[in-house]
C-alpha cells in the first residue's frame, strides 16, 4: 500500500505507531533503570559532552518520550521538558516523575512544530534518534534554533542516510554483501516494513535525510558543529542480524553543536 506523505499524515502515522510500541513495551519504550538512576549523567552521555553537572539548567528532551531520557536528565538535577509526538510516550515519563518527584514536564507536539513552546527556552536540548520520521529536517533544525538559547548545547543522533538505504538482510550471492535497496535523492517516506527489525520501526514512515540536510542543515539553521561520533554497533553474529550488518554500516550517528552567539552565563548550582 503506498504512503501519503502529506504532513498529517506522517504526523498521525507515526503517533499511532508510536501509542502502539509504548503499550506493547517495545524496546524502545523502556523506563529508565534504577542501575541508570545511580549515575543519570553518565548513562545518557557517555561521551561526556556535558561535563560532570548539569544541575540546575534547563533541558529539552525533543521527541525522546519513554521513560527514560527525561527521567534521567531530571535525575541528573537539571529541569526538563519532555516532547513527544505519542501521549502514551510522554505518559511513561509522567509516570517515572510522579513516583520519584522529579521536576518535569511533558508537551505534545511534532519535532518540526513546536507550538507553544518560547523562543530561548533551554540551555540543552537533547534529541534522540527520530529525525528520520519527519519529511523536512530543516524544519525541525529551526525549531530547535529558536527554543534553545544563544551558546546552547544541541546534541542529536539520526539515523544514517545509508542505514537507510541499505536492505535489512544480506544479498543472494554473498554472506557479507548488503545491498542498497532505496534512493540517496527521495523525499517520499521509505517503503514500510513489517517484520520486527533492530534498523527500521514498523508502522511508522521514514525519510532519508542526506548529509549535507543533517550537517548542512545545522549549520544553516544557526548551529557550529563541535563534535561527531558513530556508535559502534558492529559484532561477529549471524549475518542478517543487527550486529553483523553494522560491520558493514554504521547504523547512527551523534552529533554535538552549539547555537551560534552568546549568553549571559548561567549559574549551576553545585
Amino acid at each position: 500500500m503506498a504512503q501519503d506523505n502529506s504532513s498529517e499524515n506522517y504526523r498521525s502515522a507515526n503517533e499511532q505507531a508510536w501509542d502502539r510500541m509504548a503499550r506493547t513495551d517495545h524496546r524502545l519504550t523502556r523506563l529508565a533503570s534504577q542501575s541508570d538512576l545511580e549515575n543519570p549523567l553518565a548513562a545518557v552521555d557517555g561521551a561526556g559532552w556535558l561535563g560532570d553537572n548539569i544541575r540546575g539548567m534547563t533541558v529539552l528532551c525533543l521527541a525522546a518520550g519513554g521513560g527514560r531520557q527525561g527521567p534521567l536528565y531530571a535525575a541528573a538535577g537539571a529541569t526538563v521538558t519532555v516532547v513527544d509526538i505519542s501521549d502514551a510516550m510522554l505518559e511513561r515519563d509522567r509516570k517515572v516523575a510522579h513516583e520519584l518527584n522529579y521536576n518535569l514536564q511533558t508537551v505534545k507536539a511534532s519535532m518540526d512544530r513546536l507550538t507553544g513552546i518560547a523562543d530561548n527556552s533551554f540551555d540543552i536540548v537533547i534529541h534522540p534518534v527520530s529525525t528520520c520520521y519527519v519529511p523536512n529536517i530543516a524544519a525541525a533544525f529551526s525549531e530547535v534554533a529558536r527554543v534553545i538559547r544563544a551558546g546552547g548545547t544541541y546534541i542529536s543522533q539520526h539515523k544514517t542516510p545509508t542505514s537507510l538505504q541499505t536492505g535489512l538482510k544480506p544479498g543472494p550471492n554473498s554472506r557479507a554483501a548488503y545491498p542498497i535497496v532505496n534512493e540517496y535523492y527521495s523525499s517520499k517516506p521509505l517503503p514500510p516494513v513489517a517484520e520486527v527489525n533492530l534498523i527500521r520501526e514498523p508502522g511508522t514512515y521514514e525519510y532519508i535525510h542526506r548529509w549535507e540536510q543533517i550537517v548542512g542543515g545545522m549549520c544553516r539553521t544557526g548551529f557550529t558543529i563541535e563534535d561527531l561520533t558513530e556508535p559502534t554497533h558492529a559484532t561477529d553474529e549471524e549475518p542478517g542480524s543487527f550486529g553483523h550488518r553494522s560491520k558493514f554500516v554504521a547504523p547512527y550517528v551523534r552529533i554535538k553543536a552549539r547555537r551560534k552567539g552568546t549568553s549571559e552565563p548561567k549559574l549551576v548550582l553545585k
